[in-house]
């Protein structure tokens, strides 16, 4: 039976479906006239006449180039080359498996963009995609960082990161031949690396490297070794004991300037630090302001052919003492007298 013409302009309907034998099923409607869209329409029986067409909505449109743009939530890549550029991406996952000659450029809120790929083109203008490339292979390097919680991990960065903003985790357990310029207010830009480039133009950022490299960089871990390094106007850290009585133990674990005070007329023990080879500090110890006559004795301190130097009596005095360890013994000179 053939529907009349108003018939059809009233009970249009775009959809997809599959069919299987004689028959034909709608699975997705996308839209239609019906008052309870996206609900299928109901036809009264007979013969109806059907057609297929390509809906606009579901089209994909490509530049100048050849390059797939504006995609908006598009289903990610799986297991395929792409040799062109990917861009403007919003979905949860973008590309996995896969090898891109393009590199991809504009990342917004995806989720993951890059897992396990190889890219020679590189990621461009990171906005607060939660991990930009994991297990990857790049060679175009990682540009505009802006919130990402995490940029690069597990990967192999022959082109560095340039202009890193807020992002948590800019590189974590990768290797870095291009380095890293201009860090923000990263809280880590690199973690567990080796670098061979140059990290410059560092702001806020709270953590830079824990692994040096083979360029300058900066090291921020623990117990960093520097090998010849130039420091100007640096401050050492003051530890101010107070009034110490008849015992004292010193440490120098948060600073290499320590101060006390002795209590009128009364000796006072101090206990040294652990001896260990290169450790060095320095004492200003001080009498009562308004009495004064304390006395001093040191644990395990070797003092010159003069002997351990008797402190100085005389109210609100201060004596200077320098300390050296060779990690066996404390080696102890003292500059006195000096009214602070």
């Amino acid at each position: 039976m053939e529907i009349p013409l108003s018939t059809v302009l009233q009970d249009k309907e775009l959809m997809s479906g599959k069919s299987a034998g004689t028959t034909l099923t709608r699975t997705t409607v996308l839209s239609n006239s019906s008052a309870t869209e996206p609900s299928a329409l109901v036809f009264a029986a007979g013969t109806k006449d059907v057609f297929v067409t390509y809906p606009s909505e579901k089209s994909v449109n490509l530049d100048a180039s050849g390059n797939a743009t504006a995609l908006g939530t598009p289903v990610a890549f799986t297991g395929t080359n792409i040799t062109g550029t990917a861009t403007s991406f919003t979905a949860s996952n973008v590309t996995t498996n896969a090898n891109l000659t393009g590199g991809v450029t504009s990342v917004g809120n995806a989720a993951t963009v890059i897992t396990n790929a190889n890219l020679t083109g590189g990621v461009t203008s990171v906005g607060n995609a939660a991990t930009v490339i994991t297990n990857a292979n790049l060679t175009g390097g990682v540009t505009s960082v802006g919130n990402a919680a995490t940029v690069v991990t597990n990967a192999n960065l022959t082109g560095g990161v340039t202009s890193v903003g807020n992002a948590a985790t800019v590189i974590t357990n990768a290797n870095l031949t291009g380095g890293v310029t201009s860090v923000g207010n990263a809280a880590t830009v690199v973690t567990n690396a080796n670098l061979t480039g140059v990290i410059t133009s560092v702001g806020n950022a709270t953590s830079i490297a824990s692994q040096t490299g083979t360029g300058t960089t900066f090291v921020v871990a623990t117990s960093p070794v520097l090998t010849t390094p130039t420091v100007s106007g640096y401050t050492e850290s003051v530890v101010a004991s107070g009034t110490v009585v008849s015992t004292a133990t010193l440490a120098i674990t948060s600073g290499t300037v320590l101060t006390a005070t002795l209590t009128a007329s009364t000796a006072c023990t101090f206990t040294m630090p652990t001896a260990t080879a290169g450790k060095s500090f320095i004492l200003l110890l001080k009498q009562a302001v308004t009495t004064g006559n304390g006395t001093a004795t040191f644990t395990g301190v070797k003092f010159g052919s003069a002997g351990a130097p008797t402190i100085t009596a005389a109210a609100g005095k201060m004596d200077i003492l320098t300390f050296i360890a060779d990690g066996t013994n404390w080696y102890g000179s003292a500059a006195q007298g000096y009214t602070p």
